[in-house]
């Protein structure tokens, strides 16, 4: 199993940057790939940013250039530093894990609420 814990959520105005951090514990060995994921009140949960145990990364079109994934392997720690915050921005933004012999994000943390004012 795989624990993800979420921090770093908040109220911030537009404009503004958010650093969001997920701490893996368990059995990290397996994991293969981190991302980020968000769900804004009546939508569904979307994918925001993910990042290989290489480091290869992958965005949605509407956080590139804003937002950037990053991990740091020996803290067990992937990072999501958002810039440039919009009122667009705010939902409740979930760290998740996939390992190497799964397609899917089998790991989920709880969530941190981001919310952007305007």
């Amino acid at each position: 199993q795989v624990q993800l814990v979420e921090s770093g959520g908040g109220l911030v105005q537009a404009g503004g940057s958010l650093r969001l951090a997920c701490a893996a514990s368990g059995y990290i060995f397996r994991i293969s790939r981190m991302g980020w994921y968000r769900q804004a009140p009546g939508k569904q949960r979307e994918l925001v940013a993910t990042i290989t145990s290489l480091g290869s990364t992958n965005y949605a079109d509407s956080v590139k250039g804003r937002f950037t994934i990053s991990r740091e392997n020996a803290k067990n720690t992937a990072y999501l530093q958002m810039s440039s915050l919009k009122p667009e921005d705010t939902a409740v933004y979930y760290c998740a894990a996939r390992t190497s012999d799964s397609v899917t994000y089998d790991y989920w943390g709880q969530g941190t609420q981001v919310t952007v004012s305007s």
